[in-house]
């Protein structure tokens, strides 16, 4: 049981640490066609362009869909979590 949740939790957290890769790239000047780059964008833009496209601030340059993404995976790990426990115990 223990095992499910920290799995699940894990998940999540690496996946908010990919986002949080994701951002710092978007600041400094990478070579897109690296691996690494490419993974981390390759796994983060299915749930972030979405939001892309559904929040836009004008003209000003600001993507606020990584902070509506971080809510989102916090209240669906948080939810995932308690359905386990009342399930289970």
């Amino acid at each position: 049981m223990t095992f499910i949740i920290r799995l699940i939790d894990n998940i999540f957290r690496i996946y908010g640490y990919l986002i949080v890769a994701r951002i710092f790239l978007s600041w400094i000047p990478v070579d897109r066609t690296s691996p690494i780059v490419k993974f981390i964008y390759k796994v983060t833009e299915p749930i972030l362009a979405p939001f892309r496209v559904i929040i836009r601030f004008g003209g000003v340059g600001i993507d606020l869909s990584p902070i509506i993404v971080f809510f989102l995976l916090n209240f669906l790990r948080t939810s995932l979590i308690r359905l386990i426990v009342n399930i289970y115990y």
